[in-house]
C-alpha cells in the first residue's frame, strides 16, 4: 500500500512547542537535550543562535504574551529551581545582546525580560528574524525604535503602553529617559508625551492634532476626555508645562498642541533642535505680493507718507533706532492711519512695504479676541512674542499691522465691572506696555469713530490723518481707474458725489463686470446709478481730529 502521507516541515515555532513540551516533561534533566536535540538544533541554525540561546528563546516566546517575564516564572514553568535557571543568566545576556530579549529593571533593583513584538511577530509567522536591539541604544537608535512603536496601528492601548515603558527603562542612561520617568505620568499621559516627542524628532512636526494620538487611544470617548481635559487646563500635562496650546497667527488653537520650550530643554538636552522659521513665515505677507499701486493724497499727507518711506528704508532706518539707542530712546516706531473707511489707509501700509522691502505681519483684531476667559490675552501676548521672533531673526524687520484697529485703542473703561470691558482693558493695557519696549515697526489703522485713549495717543510717534480726497485728487482717482472717461465726466462725478477712493474703485469694478457681461460700454447715466449706490446709507464721520 503506497503511504502518501507527507512529512511536516519544521519550523522555528514548531520546533520551540517541542523544545517547551519536552521541558515541561523532562524539565532540564540530561533526556531533555537528548530528544529536544533536533528541535533545538534547528532554532539554533535558523536564528544563528547557541543551543542554550535557542532553549531559554523559547521559553521567552511561550511567555511573550507577559509584559513583564521573570526568570522565576520560567523556572515554575518546566519545573526547575531559581538557582538552576539563574546560572543561565548568562545565556539570557546573549540573547539581549543579539536584539531578541530585553531586559529592564524593576523597582526592587530585580530584572525581568520581555520580547520585541517584531521578533514574536516573525517567529508566529515563520518569517525571517530580524532583531532589533532595545538596550543600551543611542539617542537616534532610541527615537528609530520610538518610532517604530507608533507604526504598527493593530497595537492594543496596554500593549503600546508596556512597548514605551520598556523601551524608556531599557535607555535609562539617555536623558530623554530619565526625564520622562520623573514627570510620574498616567498611562495616557505618558503615551502622549512619547507621541509628541516622537513626531517632533522623526516627523520635524511640532503642531500635533487629534488625529496624530486619537487611534492610539482605547475610545472615542477616552479621545474626547483628554481633549477635554487639553482645552479646560484640567490636564496634567498642561498644570506642569509639558504641553501647551499651539499659537497661529497669534491665535491660541485649543484643537492643536506642542511641548513647551521648557520641556524641550530638559527632554532634548543632547539633540540639537533646528526652529524652522520657513514654517512660520506662512503667518507673513511677503512684500512681493504687493503689486504697485498710484494713491492719491492731498499734498501735506503725501509729505508726510513720503517722510515715512524714507524713515523705513532699511539703511536709513538702521541709523536712525542705532541713534535713537545710543541717546537711550525707545527704538522701536509706532505709527498711527486714521481716518473715513476707503481713503487708502490698508492699502498705503502695503505700498510701504513693498517700497521698503518689509513683510507684513497682520494682525485681525476681531479674531485676536475669543470668548474663552482670557484667552484674549493670551493671545495679543503670542502676537507680540511671534512679532519679537520675527525682528530677531530677519534681516529686515516685517511690518506690524494692527487692521481696523478701533477695538483697541478707544478710551479704557474707568472701574470696569462687566467681563467684555475687563477683557478690552486688559488687552489694551498688554499693547500699551508692548509698545514701551518695541524694537520694529507697528502700524495701526482705524475709522476713529470714538476718541482715541491719551495713553495711545503718547506712543504713536506719527500720527497721519487719511482725509477723503479732494476734488482734485477725485478726478484723479476716476481717471486712474476708467482711463477711458472724458476729463469733463470725470470731473462731474468728482464734483457731484462725494466718494472714496474705495468707493471709486467699486464703481469701476461694477462697470469692468457689466462690460466683460453684455461687451458694451456702460452709459454715463449707468456708471451714474453706480456712484448712488455707493452713496446709499453712506455718513460722512465726525471724527476726533488728533495731532500729528
Amino acid at each position: 500500500m503506497e503511504n502518501n502521507s507527507k512529512k511536516v516541515k519544521r519550523t522555528v515555532l514548531s520546533s520551540m512547542e517541542e523544545v517547551i513540551s519536552l521541558a515541561r516533561k523532562y524539565s532540564l534533566e540530561p533526556e531533555f537535550y537528548e530528544k529536544a536535540a533536533a528541535a533545538l538544533k534547528h532554532i539554533s541554525k535558523t536564528l544563528n543562535l547557541t543551543k542554550d540561546e535557542a532553549m531559554l528563546l523559547s521559553f521567552f516566546i511561550e511567555m511573550s504574551s507577559r509584559s513583564r517575564i521573570w526568570i522565576s516564572g520560567i523556572a515554575e514553568m518546566i519545573n526547575v529551581s531559581n538557582i538552576r535557571m539563574i546560572t543561565m543568566l548568562n545565556v539570557a545576556d546573549g540573547l539581549i545582546e543579539k536584539g531578541f530579549v530585553t531586559s529592564h529593571a524593576s523597582g526592587k533593583d530585580e530584572r525581568y525580560y520581555s520580547v520585541p513584538t517584531n521578533v514574536v511577530n516573525s517567529i508566529r509567522q515563520n518569517l525571517p528574524v530580524t532583531p532589533v536591539k532595545m538596550t543600551d541604544l543611542t539617542v537616534d537608535e532610541f527615537f528609530d525604535r520610538l518610532g517604530e512603536i507608533f507604526e504598527d496601528d493593530d497595537i492594543l492601548f496596554h500593549e503600546r503602553v508596556e512597548m514605551l515603558e520598556n523601551l524608556v527603562e531599557s535607555n535609562m542612561h539617555l536623558p530623554y529617559c530619565k526625564t520622562i520617568e520623573k514627570y510620574n505620568l498616567s498611562s495616557v499621559d505618558y503615551l502622549l508625551v512619547n507621541v509628541f516627542a516622537s513626531r517632533l524628532i522623526n516627523e520635524d512636526d511640532d503642531i500635533i492634532g487629534t488625529h496624530n494620538w486619537e487611534d492610539y487611544m482605547i475610545s472615542k470617548s477616552q479621545v474626547r476626555r483628554v481633549l477635554r481635559s487639553l482645552k479646560n487646563g484640567t490636564s496634567q500635562l498642561i498644570k506642569d508645562g509639558i504641553f501647551e496650546t499651539k499659537v497661529d497667527e497669534g491665535m491660541r488653537d485649543p484643537n492643536y498642541y506642542h511641548l513647551t520650550d521648557a520641556a524641550k530643554e530638559a527632554l532634548f538636552p543632547d539633540i540639537e533642535l533646528v526652529e524652522s522659521t520657513e514654517a512660520d513665515d506662512k503667518h507673513l505677507t511677503s512684500y512681493t505680493t504687493f503689486s504697485p499701486k498710484h494713491l492719491f493724497y492731498a499734498p501735506h499727507i503725501q509729505s508726510q507718507i513720503d517722510r515715512l518711506a524714507e524713515l523705513l528704508q532699511q539703511d536709513q532706518f538702521k541709523n536712525v533706532t542705532d541713534r535713537l539707542s545710543e541717546n537711550g530712546m525707545r527704538k522701536g516706531f509706532a505709527c498711527l492711519f486714521y481716518g473715513s473707511p476707503g481713503t487708502g489707509k490698508t492699502e498705503t501700509v502695503n505700498q510701504l512695504a513693498r517700497m521698503t522691502g518689509r513683510d507684513v505681519l497682520m494682525v485681525d483684531v476681531s479674531q485676536i479676541k475669543s470668548c474663552w476667559v482670557g484667552e484674549s490675552e493670551k493671545n495679543i501676548k503670542a502676537t507680540f512674542d511671534r512679532y519679537r521672533k520675527y525682528v530677531k531673526e530677519k534681516e529686515v524687520a516685517p511690518i506690524l499691522l494692527f487692521n481696523e484697529a478701533d477695538a483697541v485703542l478707544g478710551i479704557r473703561q474707568e472701574g470696569a465691572q462687566r467681563a467684555v470691558d475687563k477683557m478690552e482693558n486688559s488687552i489694551q493695557n498688554i499693547i500699551l506696555q508692548e509698545m514701551e519696549t518695541l524694537e520694529g515697526i507697528m502700524i495701526a489703522t482705524t475709522n476713529l469713530t470714538c476718541n482715541l485713549d491719551k495713553a495711545f495717543e503718547r506712543r504713536f510717534i506719527y500720527k497721519i490723518e487719511f482725509e477723503r480726497p479732494t476734488l482734485e485728487a477725485k478726478q484723479q482717482i476716476w481717471k486712474a481707474m476708467i482711463p477711458s472717461l472724458s476729463d469733463a465726466f470725470a470731473h462731474s462725478l468728482a464734483k457731484e458725489f462725494d466718494l472714496s477712493g474705495g468707493q471709486i474703485e467699486n464703481v469701476a469694478r461694477k462697470r469692468t463686470v457689466e462690460l466683460i457681461l453684455s461687451g458694451e460700454e456702460p452709459s454715463e447715466e449707468k456708471i451714474r446709478e453706480y456712484c448712488m449706490g455707493e452713496m446709499v446709507n453712506s455718513k460722512q464721520d465726525k471724527r476726533v481730529k488728533i495731532g500729528f
